[in-house]
């Protein structure tokens, strides 16, 4: 869909675009910083790259972790901690939101606990092998989205290509996975009793929404917009950065033209610059610190 170069044969389920951790580092690829990680952008040019409203923040890493998810088949049902019982855990807290840039006919997702639904209730049906019962099934098209707060049961459906914008954490407990082996023939290893922990029993039935212009997540840790560009507009607000993916259309920015999965951050020394159409309309997300 995006042309991602992937390593050849083997199965690749997301892709971390702009990713700041131990384990894996974004690369500046072209200019006076090229070789820099996110990581030491974040610790020494916080100023320079994120802004003065960055400044006193606590993170000790870039907050924000932003991938692309391919389903190709029913991901396992998962939860995510949040701060109160994350560190209890040997985890990190998690919220993220979940846009579709592309959902086959018939795409679903699972996120919260049907209406009803009690701890006692869900761990009967764990027992028995049959949590789909307890699960809100949700039907999706292109151009949804739906906010995930840690303790929100969730899983992803087969046929989604889904843009996440969360906090920079990768903690996840799998509570259920269809009674199904992995790819060695092994059941995968489940996380029960995190789970059940973390889990919020009276998350009942969250609503998917579609905006087409506008604000499609706004919490404590980021603020994620879709915006259509018919003309030019200011690419970062003062003393702000922004991340931009592009979901349709051509953008140029900088001298640099992006096609549609490009992710770029802007800068916030670059007040002057702006995000220009090419060609007709283009359609993108713009990620920022809350």
């Amino acid at each position: 869909m995006f042309g991602k170069p992937l390593p050849p044969g083997a199965p690749i389920g997301e892709v971390w675009e702009f990713v700041d951790r131990e384990e894996a580092q974004s690369v500046v690829h072209k200019g006076p910083l090229r070789g820099l990680t996110l990581g030491e952008l974040w610790s020494g040019h916080r100023e320079e790259i994120f802004g003065v409203s960055a400044i006193s923040h606590p993170s000790p890493r870039f907050p924000l972790l932003i991938k692309l998810l391919d389903a190709r088949d029913r991901l396992s049902v998962q939860v995510h901690p949040p701060a109160r019982l994350a560190k209890a855990l040997n985890g990190e807290p998690k919220t993220e939101v979940w846009y579709f840039a592309r959902c086959a006919a018939g795409a679903r997702i699972y996120a919260g606990l049907r209406k009803g639904t009690t701890r006692a209730s869900f761990e009967a049906l764990l027992h028995n092998g049959q949590v789909e019962q307890a699960l809100h099934e949700i039907a999706v098209s292109t151009g949804d989205s739906i906010f995930i707060p840690s303790g929100r049961l969730h899983a992803i459906g087969e046929g989604n290509v889904i843009i996440e914008i969360q906090q920079n954490s990768d903690s996840t407990y799998r509570v259920y996975d269809w009674n199904r082996t992995g790819l060695d023939g092994k059941s995968r290893t489940l996380h029960i009793d995190e789970s059940l922990a973390c889990t919020n029993f009276e998350d009942f039935e969250p609503e998917i929404e579609h905006v087409e212009k506008g604000a499609i997540a706004d919490c404590e840790f980021f603020h994620v917009e879709r915006l259509v560009l018919s003309n030019p507009e200011p690419a970062v607000r003062p003393g702000h950065f922004a991340i931009y993916t592009v979901l349709g259309g051509f953008v140029e920015c900088g001298g640099e033209v992006f096609t549609p999965g490009a992710f770029f951050l802007v800068p916030a020394s670059a007040s002057t610059l702006t995000v220009s159409p090419c060609g007709g309309e283009a359609a993108l997300l713009c990620s920022v610190l809350s």
